[in-house]
């Protein structure tokens, strides 16, 4: 909790700083712009962690994620506390945690007005902010921080809506009625209505009309692009057909028929993508398509980056590459993404640039909000009052800082989660049910070692330790 003479100096600061950056730009015209960098942060939907070549998966093949990978930094525990696309895009926006910026699962709600949005927070300080690709929270990117938009996909085109199926002929659920729009509220069915196989492509294109765009302007760049690629519906891209046998794509290693449990969504819209027991064949097909969707987006996120160095941009450039969450796809007999496990809390979280150092890997504990505080002072930008992500500029650059202890994580009023770095403890409230994952010994969490008496301190603590995060973050399962 901020107390109100902390958070009218650090608004105040923030202010002062503001200003004074917008009148240095003024008067130091183009070269003020080489002050300061330009930032590119992507974020795809529902690509689970494993999914990077260059971090461990042989069968995928990621050439772009690679090269970041080796140009960069990876984030190995970064997470998605709460595994659901809109309460994990507004954390991304405000900086802020679920049950402060009034965004959550438990029944989705307004992004809180007297937040600094990301957007602001860059606009404010001389950035072009700018927003592509999918957007799913209230409001649009223009009233949300964000100056201007392309390739804008997001819901209203519902009158346009048909029914569809996907790769493997089951009906479609998801996107259904989406389309891309203008910033003046005009709609763009003949590009495609609901997802379309090639719709990566479209995002990457308006990415690169912005950065040209910006290669051409006094003024540095903050250029955030989301992909609605790797999310079901599966459609297989334009010229991917049997870039992926199922055959030769080995079942996740925590592969179950079903969930030993209702971990209280086995009934929900993603759990139903699959039948019932998942089979070996279902969940290698839908790998297949996946991966191809995953190896699609990567080639469009290619030829999005060679513009920036075609453009002369990128000495000045940082990229960061994460997702608004992972995915089950199999794993522990899930199909979704409303879960606690390491596949789904778990994010791709790549950084590369000025100053970031290459091909090495942190293991640090983070959250996606901490990207917003992080970008701010990679930028120089001073962090508003309302950010409670905590920037990672100090793990960047040392290997052993740690940012938080523990990570907290939460679905609806059904699951709550604790990890530290080496424990996870999973609470399901409403079943009166725990597991206890020992990820030092056991990363896919296979054997629950909650009900073995060798391990009941562990357990009081980290229940203790759980409890506490739901205090501190206002858990309204808590505080009703």
């Amino acid at each position: 909790m901020f107390c109100r003479f902390g958070m009218l100096a650090r608004w105040m600061l923030f202010l002062a700083s503001a200003g004074m950056a917008c009148t240095a730009r003024c008067e130091a015209g183009d070269a003020g712009r080489q002050s300061k960098p330009n930032f590119l942060v992507v974020v795809t939907d529902d690509q689970r962690p494993d999914t990077i070549g260059a971090l461990g998966n042989p069968h995928i093949r990621t050439p772009t994620l690679d090269r970041l990978v080796r140009e960069g930094l990876a984030f190995t525990r970064a997470i998605a506390p709460d595994p659901l696309c809109v309460p994990s895009r507004a954390e991304i926006l405000t900086g802020c945690r679920e049950f402060a910026n009034g965004v959550s699962s438990l029944g989705g709600g307004r992004i809180r007005q007297d937040l600094t949005l990301w957007g602001d927070a860059m606009r404010s300080a001389g950035y072009h902010a700018w927003y592509v690709g999918k957007w799913m929270n209230d409001g649009k990117p223009t009233t949300r921080g964000y100056d201007q938009t392309r390739g804008l996909f997001a819901a209203g085109g519902s009158r346009w809506a048909r029914d569809a199926v996907d790769f493997h002929g089951r009906p479609v659920t998801g996107y259904r009625g989406w389309v891309f729009q203008g910033d003046d509220g005009s709609m763009d069915p003949e590009l495609g209505v609901g997802l379309t196989p090639d719709i990566s492509t479209k995002f990457a294109d308006a990415a690169i009309e912005l950065i040209r765009r910006g290669a051409e302007s006094p003024k540095p760049f903050f250029l955030h692009v989301n992909f609605t690629a790797p999310h079901d519906p599966l459609l297989m891209p334009p010229g991917y057909t049997g870039a992926y046998k199922p055959g030769d794509i080995p079942l996740p290693k925590n592969f179950l028929p079903r969930h030993p449990f209702d971990h209280g969504n086995l009934e929900g819209r993603d759990e139903q993508l699959l039948p019932w027991p998942r089979t070996p064949d279902d969940v290698r097909a839908d790998l297949a398509v996946y991966y191809a969707v995953i190896t699609h987006m990567d080639e469009q996120l290619g030829r999005v980056l060679e513009t920036v160095r075609a453009t002369g941009q990128a000495e000045r450039t940082y990229v960061i590459f994460t997702s608004d969450n992972g995915l089950a796809i199999g794993s522990h007999g899930l199909r979704g993404k409303q879960n606690m496990y390491e596949h789904t809390v778990g994010v791709p979280l790549l950084l590369s640039g000025p100053g970031i150092p290459k091909n090495e890997v942190r293991a640090t504990q983070c959250y996606l909000r901490d990207l917003y505080p992080t970008v701010c002072e990679l930028a120089g930008v001073p962090i508003p009052p309302s950010v409670q992500g905590r920037s990672l500029v100090a793990a960047i650059h040392n290997v052993s800082a740690e940012v938080y202890p523990h990570v907290f994580g939460h679905f609806q009023d059904v699951q709550r989660m604790i990890r530290t770095d080496r424990w996870k403890l999973i609470h399901y409230p409403r079943i009166g049910r725990f597991q206890l994952f020992d990820l030092g010994n056991d990363p896919l969490e296979r054997e629950n070692l909650f009900e073995r008496p060798e391990f009941a301190a562990i357990s009081a603590d980290l229940r203790a330790r759980l409890e506490a995060c739901q205090k501190e973050a206002g858990d309204p399962l808590l505080n009703p």
